[in-house]
């Protein structure tokens, strides 16, 4: 599985997004075309608000995509162990596919999203 870390990105919103379309996009695009056939990839994002929430997920759904029929997510932790278990966790699960999963430290995100 291929990953890519996205770090650091500026707390406004509008700028990470378009720090990440100008940096990152094309960094992920690149590993995807130069990684093994069918390999998938996670992107890792550090901990953010949820105003970073509708853009990073716009960008996996865009990418899963453009990558089909290889599978593309995207996890927000700073938690190594969390992570860890993600990954181990989305190599198996091959359906899974353009989520954006925010994990805590016991590796799992809030059922209900706080109000916006």
């Amino acid at each position: 599985m291929a990953v890519l870390e996205v770090q650091p990105l500026p707390d406004l919103p509008s700028a990470a997004a378009a720090v990440f379309h100008l940096e990152y996009l094309p960094r992920a695009a690149a590993l995807l075309d130069t990684s093994p056939k069918g390999e998938n990839m996670v992107l890792i994002f550090l901990p953010a608000d949820h105003t970073h929430r509708g853009w990073r997920l716009a960008a996996v759904q865009g990418l899963a995509r453009e990558s089909a029929p290889r599978r593309v997510n995207a996890i927000a932790s700073d938690n190594a162990a969390a992570i860890g278990a993600a990954l181990t966790y989305l190599n198996a699960a091959g359906g899974v596919t353009g989520q954006y999963l925010q994990l805590d430290d016991a590796g799992a995100s809030p059922v209900v999203l706080p109000p916006i």
